[in-house]
């Protein structure tokens, strides 16, 4: 009779994957963030109150704690925050380009070109507008952060990701609208190190991108044909904040 209930009648009969980490006060953030940004759950108000008999909390948490969502301004001075962003930018086609099996090879795994363009070769090309996330099964490694790290015994940091060669590709070429990975950073670590800056992330938000970081469950998704939701408190002026994303998948 109404055809948006039918069509989410339709909808559960998909599969709903969550790819947000749980979190808790024990969860770990970026060593840039000073210690005591994460306190969780902290009572405000508790039960027996005269005034009303109901528990209320308090969350201090980082924008970039967990699995977030980053906004251009968070790297690029000036440009667009939270607020910049309505509920019909928060939903996409997921395209999910898989290289677990270079990463078990090389921990270090670049993601290029090459590797979007095999993707297409099978699924089809990356639509308009497209999510496009990397799945490395990194987020296996959560809540670990000398896991999540790659951290070696000299205390540098080895884990996979991006390139630009990859992200100029999917927004240059594809016109994706944002990206995702499990790990902790956009740019593969030796891009990084090769920068001397987190060049990729940077190039991400300064075309205006969205980015989803510390994405778990790729694994349950389908390569194609998914569609992906990202959802955050809706905070004025947050370079980034904590979201609940999750897919719908065959």
């Amino acid at each position: 009779m109404y055809k948006l209930w039918e069509a989410l009648k339709e909808a559960r009969k998909y599969h709903w994957v969550e790819l947000s980490h749980s979190l808790n006060n024990d969860s770990p953030y970026w060593a840039g963030i000073p210690e005591g940004s994460v306190e969780l759950g902290t009572t405000c108000f508790d039960w027996g109150n005269e005034m009303l008999d109901c528990l209320i909390q308090t969350f201090k948490f980082p924008g970039q704690f967990g699995t977030h969502i980053d906004f251009p301004g968070h790297f690029i001075k000036d440009r667009e925050l939270s607020e910049n962003y309505g509920v019909r930018d928060l939903i996409f086609p997921l395209c999910v380009i898989d290289v677990t099996e270079k990463v078990k090879a090389d921990p270090t795994y670049v993601a290029t070109s090459a590797d979007i363009r095999e993707y297409e070769a099978k699924y089809g090309p990356i639509p308009d507008g497209a999510f496009v996330a990397l799945r490395t099964d990194w987020s296996k490694k959560w809540p670990d952060m000398n896991a999540l790290s790659g951290t070696d015994a000299e205390g540098g940091e080895n884990f996979p990701g991006w390139s630009m060669d990859a992200l100029t590709y999917i927004y240059e070429k594809r016109n994706a609208a944002a990206n995702g990975h499990e790990t902790l950073d956009t740019d593969a670590s030796a891009e990084a190190a090769k920068a001397g800056d987190l060049a990729c992330e940077r190039y991400v938000l300064d075309k205006g991108k969205l980015q989803v970081e510390v994405l778990t469950n790729l694994d349950q998704v389908a390569p194609a044909g998914a569609v992906i939701i990202v959802s955050y408190p809706r905070i004025e002026g947050a370079t980034g904040l904590p979201a609940r994303v999750w897919a719908i998948t065959e």
